[in-house]
């Protein structure tokens, strides 16, 4: 039955002139789509080769234009290195930092804009999706400034022939796997990601943005999402892993939440490593101004600050640690930023809440000693080995306030050198009222000794040196203490009470106050100390406060000294005793048998 409006010939005609516009133009798109396709295929292979000096090249499965809907799709993309160029390349110097490989099962074109393209020379593009693509990142210095390529010429300037202006709205990668493999180092640094969302906001180059430092690859904002990201670091010791990982240029923020650094079980990590074991559990990280740019080419380490909010650090010295006999300078903190071997400039980190114990095994009590400091937060500032911030500034501080074995307030600041080579430092601390008995957590495992009674009413350190030596002033001021020498019993690792020598500390050792008497000028002692090249930064520290904790209360050199022979004269004495009693027995018993049992 025919159609009603086509009844009459004018409707017949307004129909022919409407719809035979419309065939061939959708007959003309879908030759120009089928002719194109190919033409496609050919320019987007040779503008990567152009594009990249020959460095990369482009391939895929198939390739579809859509020219109504402005749409281009390519199937199973790869994006390839020359090798061959690229080690040419950096036999000239010119060899790019980052070298790229890239397969993807689809790229979506959208929102094409031809007659720009073609009137206008001006590239404009909507969105780009890039579904499930694998990214792998090989990363080596091959130079540390741009001006070491001899093209120094801008992506725009290597288009403006050609083009005007290149603008893509968005970029949307999702289900990213990636692979980063970092050959700076003395051996090649491997991270891979599972899973991971990135979307590139406004790329745009042109004149004005071939310049501008606040874009990443042109892009106005590059953002960032992963979640529960784990590994395990290559020597098997360690596993790693974070909640969620978040990050954009535009903000110039690196947040981080829920991030662990685990070391497997005590038994199996002694048994296979001679170092320290650590464990580090944090809350929250966020590094703010993060210098993206700089990272991304050089992999300089810059930002405005670092935010550590919460969160456990726990050390434990390895019992089976061989004592080598080496210079430890690296162990200073002002040295050890150079060991990183990073162009580093961090302005300030500030900590908040981090709870921090060292643990060690007593060798004589076989019983673990830990020193807590609890709700730990710091304001440190100027971290950095940049040479243009160290000619402004070359000193780095750090004030510390915390809760000495979580009972005593401990506030301490640190001032080091970071340009003398000698290590220059400073540290001026004072730690307020407290019971002498919380130590003992440390004191009973390391040093056999419990403080039954005394209060710490101050203690105040100003301590200042370098890798060579070092000058304290130390003043400990307390009352009524009194301790109890230890003893280990073998058979069930239970203390006991040395009676005679703890009658004898209390009696003819210990000075029980400082000072002796109410209104008397307290004892205050300066000291020195020559630091061994073996010894360790904290170390050091540690020993120089102990020699004037010593003499504080009571155990001078010379007071220590004669201690150390009258009860090497007891235990002599104890043992020429045993010693007489074996001799009359065996004696006796010789009498009784004289030929023998």
């Amino acid at each position: 039955m025919p159609i009603s409006f086509l009844k009459t010939k004018r409707s017949r005609i307004i129909a022919a002139a409407i719809i035979i516009p419309v065939v061939l133009l959708l007959v003309a798109a879908l030759l120009i789509n089928t002719l194109l396709s190919p033409v496609l295929a050919r320019k987007v292979r040779n503008a990567v080769i152009k594009g990249s000096d020959s460095l990369y090249r482009a391939d895929f499965s198939d390739a579809q234009l859509h020219i109504l809907q402005g749409k281009v799709m390519l199937y199973n993309v790869s994006l390839i290195p020359d090798t061959a160029v690229y080690r040419r390349k950096m036999k000239l110097g010119t060899a790019p930092n980052n070298l790229i490989r890239l397969n993807a099962r689809r790229i979506v074109v959208s929102e094409i804009h031809p007659f720009k393209l073609y009137f206008n020379k001006v590239i404009d593009i909507g969105r780009i999706a890039i579904n499930s693509p694998h990214i792998q990142v090989s990363y080596a210095l091959n130079h540390t400034k741009d001006t070491t390529e001899k093209d120094h010429r801008t992506a725009w300037q290597k288009l403006s022939k050609s083009f005007k202006s290149a603008h893509v709205g968005d970029i949307f990668l999702d289900n990213i796997s990636f692979k980063y493999d970092d050959h700076s180092g003395n051996k090649v640094a491997v991270s891979e990601i599972k899973q991971m969302n990135l979307h590139a906001h406004d790329l745009l180059i042109d004149s004005a943005t071939q310049t501008d430092r606040t874009r990443l690859l042109y892009c106005k904002d590059v953002s960032g999402d992963v979640e529960n990201y784990s590994g395990r670091t290559a020597n098997g010791l360690y596993t790693y892993s974070l909640k969620r990982l978040k990050l954009s240029t535009a903000t110039a923020k690196v947040i981080i939440t829920g991030f662990k650094f685990d070391p497997v079980e005590a038994d199996v990590f002694f048994s296979k490593s001679r170092k320290d074991k650590f464990e580090v559990r944090l809350d929250s990280v966020q590094l703010n101004n993060f210098d993206f740019l700089s990272y991304h080419k050089y992999r300089s380490f810059a930002a405005g600050s670092i935010v550590i909010n919460s969160g456990v650090l726990d050390l434990y010295n390895n019992p089976n640690k061989i004592k080598i006999y080496k210079e430890k300078l690296e162990t200073f903190p002002n040295v050890a930023l150079y060991k990183l071997n990073t162009d580093l400039k961090i302005d300030t980190i500030d900590i908040k809440k981090l709870n921090i114990a060292y643990s060690e095994l007593g060798k004589k009590s076989h019983k673990t000693g830990t020193i807590v400091f609890a709700g730990t937060s710091a304001h440190i500032r100027n971290v950095t080995t940049n040479p243009n911030a160290l000619n402004k500034d070359s000193i780095a501080t750090a004030k510390i306030n915390t809760w000495f074995m979580g009972k005593g307030k401990l506030n301490i600041s640190f001032r080091f050198n970071l340009r003398a080579s000698s290590a220059p430092y400073s540290i001026k601390g004072h730690l307020g009222p407290m019971s002498l008995q919380a130590v003992n957590k440390i004191t009973m495992p390391l040093s056999m000794v419990k403080i039954t009674e005394g209060t710490l009413k101050s203690y105040d350190f100003d301590i200042y040196g370098n890798a060579k030596i070092s000058h304290g002033h130390i003043a400990l001021l307390y009352n009524d203490v009194k301790v109890r020498l230890l003893r280990v019993n073998e058979d069930n690792l239970l203390y006991s009470r040395k009676l005679i020598p703890t009658l004898f500390a209390n009696l003819f050792i210990i000075k029980h106050n400082n000072p002796d008497k109410p209104g008397e000028t307290p004892r205050t002692f300066n000291v020195v100390y020559s630091r061994p090249k073996d010894s360790p930064f904290f170390k050091t520290v540690w020993t120089t406060m102990l020699k004037g904790l010593k003499p504080t209360m009571g155990l001078d050199e010379k007071t220590e000294s004669s201690v150390n022979k009258r009860m090497d004269d007891m235990n002599q004495k104890k043992k020429d005793r045993a010693q007489k009693k074996k001799d009359k027995a065996e004696k006796k018993k010789n009498k009784k048998y004289p030929f023998g049992a």
